[in-house]
């Protein structure tokens, strides 16, 4: 794959990105382009490796190894290394609905995979993904491609997030009649009001939906099925439902204080401000304003890391993100081996501007949140902290353990709960009887999707639980996949 010897010649380059302490007066995108043949001769790093784990995608001990999607990475690399940009991008869609949004924010399973990584840094995948599709659409090489026959099949999707999106494409694809109902105003579910702007422009979203719109797939907005319309109304409307509301149901804190304003859900904050953004550039005040307040995130992970630069570019006072586990080994510890996703310690975008601003990580780890305090008028103004640490308990299981002499008081305008989600909202699979699995998610089989209603399929974070854009892609197509296969008896989906 590329050049044989180019990954002894050629170090690893990422794409460059605005300054972290200016990117902040802004909405923007901040990663920049890089020059074609820069891009290229990172291509060339791909090594002709035998066994591609980059493009694996399989469940194993540890968590998931490889692309979810298979993309087939070596192919498009070498691709791109010969300046075969339009082939490339046919082989990239070929696994990809969404390769756009995948190369803005997936946080790249590939490379933790690439066999270079072992011994060097890994080929810059993601970069090379995204820089193939947005060439694409420089290009004019990417346009809508209406199916040329279509069947009597009419198909009812639930939620129109990544699974929805992909779900939907490939459906239209087989000529079937496709209809997503969305209960937000804007199509494109987490990846409008779960993701910010600056992470991902929404107008990305917008160019891929134009395009399924004139590839015939219809989008009904403002309408929340289990609620505007029943769920068993939608099945007796359509041949086969797919249900891709997500997993929604944020995971809560209850303890002393939790009632006090200014105590929030990170995604209430997160859906009010893009919403703000897009409708009149935040010149009304419809969004939760981190201006000139203490902020303190509650949850280590990407939605937190969100909550930190989202109240950045509000102007907050401090910043402060609260992490429940360990602080991360600077490389892969012996428990976490290569082809494993590397739990290695790593400044994201957030954490980069904060330090830019405020002089450190904004992270503290290990602690635990033991009340929130008010003021007279029953606004947050401050949180009780303790440190833990992890240690076995008689079942053999991990379990927090506090530290005595640790306890902490923290000043906070604004708490924000980003600490995950446990499972769906319940309307749509209580009105149509979908049984769930231990964790509350819709049950149904990876790789077949069918729920025990008939006609019904489920797919991405409403069945799996919260998880990645790519794993949701991936369920997205494999429920049309199958939803074709029960209307027709047989598919040519992938």
């Amino acid at each position: 794959m590329g050049k044989p010897t180019g990954f002894l010649e050629i170090e690893r380059q990422n794409l460059p990105q605005q300054d972290p302490s200016a990117r902040v007066d802004n909405w923007n995108e901040f990663d920049l382009p890089l020059a074609e043949e820069d891009l290229q001769k990172q291509g060339a790093r791909c090594m002709d490796c035998g066994i591609p784990f980059c493009q694996t995608g399989i469940m194993a001990p540890g968590g998931a190894r490889g692309c979810p999607v298979y993309n087939l990475i070596p192919e498009w690399n070498d691709l791109v290394y010969r300046g075969k940009w339009k082939d490339a991008l046919d082989r990239l869609h070929k696994t990809n609905n969404f390769p756009e949004f995948t190369g803005r924010v997936c946080p790249a399973p590939c490379e933790g995979s690439c066999v270079l990584g072992i011994i060097e840094p890994p080929v810059t995948i993601k970069n090379i993904e995204r820089a193939i599709v947005d060439k694409g659409f420089e290009e004019g090489w990417i346009v809508a491609s209406p199916p040329e026959k279509r069947t009597d099949k009419t198909i009812g999707i639930v939620g129109s997030g990544p699974a929805g999106l992909a779900a939907a494409a490939q459906l239209n694809k087989a000529g079937h009649k496709v209809t997503v109902y969305e209960r937000a105003d804007r199509i494109g579910g987490l990846l409008v009001y779960g993701i910010p702007n600056m992470k991902l422009d929404k107008s990305v979203v917008d160019r891929r939906v134009k395009l399924l719109e004139e590839e015939g797939i219809e989008f009904v907005t403002n309408t929340e099925v289990g609620k505007d319309i029943t769920a068993k109304e939608l099945h007796k409307k359509h041949d086969a439902l797919i249900l891709a509301g997500g997993a929604t149901k944020p995971r809560d804190l209850p303890i002393p204080g939790r009632e006090l304003e200014g105590v929030y859900f990170a995604m209430e904050f997160l859906h009010k401000d893009t919403k703000s953004l897009l409708d009149h550039k935040h010149k009304k005040g419809t969004f939760i304003d981190a201006k000139e307040k203490n902020v303190i995130v509650i949850g280590g992970g990407d939605t937190g890391t969100d909550c930190v630069a989202t109240s950045i570019r509000h102007e907050c006072k401090s910043v402060t993100q609260f992490e429940i586990m360990p602080q991360p080994p600077g490389e892969r510890s012996e428990d976490n081996p290569w082809p494993q996703w590397p739990n290695v310690y790593k400044l994201d975008y957030g954490q980069q501007e904060a330090k830019a601003l405020f002089g450190e990580d904004p992270r503290q780890y290990e602690i635990m949140t033991k009340s929130f305090q008010g003021d007279s008028s029953g606004k947050v103004k401050e949180l009780h902290t303790v440190q833990i640490r992890w240690e076995k308990n008689a079942q053999g299981q991990w379990a927090p353990v506090e530290v005595p002499g640790t306890e902490k008081v923290w000043k906070a305008d604004l708490v924000l709960l980003a600490m995950g989600f446990t499972g769906p909202e319940n309307p749509v699979l209580d009105q149509l009887g979908i049984e769930r699995d231990a964790r509350s998610n819709a049950k149904a089989e990876f790789e077949e999707y069918q729920t025990n209603v008939d006609g019904v399929f489920a797919a991405g974070d409403m069945r799996r639980g919260q998880s990645l854009v790519v794993w949701a892609i991936n369920e997205g197509r494999g429920a049309a996949r199958e939803c074709d296969r029960w209307l027709m008896g047989k598919t040519n989906l992938s």
